[in-house]
C-alpha cells in the first residue's frame, strides 16, 4: 500500500501522560510524527491534538481504532478525508547584507503578508502564518538570503464551517 500523509485531530482529557501515550502508539506502528501541536480546545478541560503523520490507509485506521480505544481520548478525527482549513505558524530569521537587501526582503515579505517581529543591524525575523506549501514557497524566498534560524509549530486543523467536529460533540454527560 502506498503511504500518504494524514491530519489526525485527537480530542482528550487534560490529563498528565495523555500525550506520551498518544504518542507511544503511532510510535510503536513505526510511524514518524512529521508534526505535533497541542493546546486547550473551547471547553473547559479538553485538549485538542493535531498530529501529521505519513503511513498507508489501513495501518493508520488501526491507529485510529487504538486510540479511540484509551481512556483519555473522547474523539478521534482523520481531517484528510473531509475538507478541513488548516494553518501553521513559522519564525524564520533571515540575514541582511545591505540596505538593498532590506528592501527585497520586506517586499517578499509583503507579498506572501509576513510580519517582520524582529529588526536587527544584521538579521530580520518573521512571522509567517500559513498551510504548509505557504511555508515551504517563503524558506525557498529566503535560502538565497540566508536563514540563521527556522522553527515550525506544527499544523492546526480544523474541518470547514458546516461539518461540525467540536469537542463538545465528544464531552462526557455531566
Amino acid at each position: 500500500m502506498t503511504s500518504q500523509r494524514r491530519v489526525i485531530s485527537v480530542t482528550v482529557r487534560d490529563e498528565p501522560g495523555v500525550l506520551v501515550r498518544i504518542a507511544g502508539l503511532f510510535a510503536r506502528r513505526g510511524f514518524n510524527i512529521a508534526s505535533l501541536s497541542v493546546a486547550e480546545s473551547e471547553v473547559p478541560g479538553l485538549s485538542r491534538t493535531t498530529f501529521v503523520v505519513d503511513g498507508d490507509p489501513r495501518t493508520i485506521e488501526q491507529v485510529q481504532k487504538q486510540l479511540q480505544k484509551l481512556i483519555d481520548v473522547l474523539k478521534v478525527v482523520d481531517h484528510t478525508e473531509t475538507s478541513f482549513v488548516d494553518r501553521e505558524l513559522m519564525l524564520i530569521k533571515v540575514a541582511v547584507r545591505g540596505p538593498d537587501e532590506r528592501v527585497e526582503l520586506r517586499q517578499i515579505a509583503q507579498d506572501f503578508r509576513a510580519r517582520i517581529v524582529d529588526v536587527g543591524r544584521h538579521a530580520l525575523v518573521f512571522e509567517v502564518t500559513g498551510d504548509e506549501g505557504k511555508m515551504n514557497a517563503f524558506i525557498d524566498q529566503m535560502q538565497a538570503f540566508g536563514i540563521v534560524e527556522l522553527i515550525r509549530t506544527g499544523r492546526v486543523a480544523l474541518p470547514r464551517s458546516g461539518q461540525s467536529h467540536t469537542a463538545l460533540d465528544a464531552a462526557p454527560a455531566a
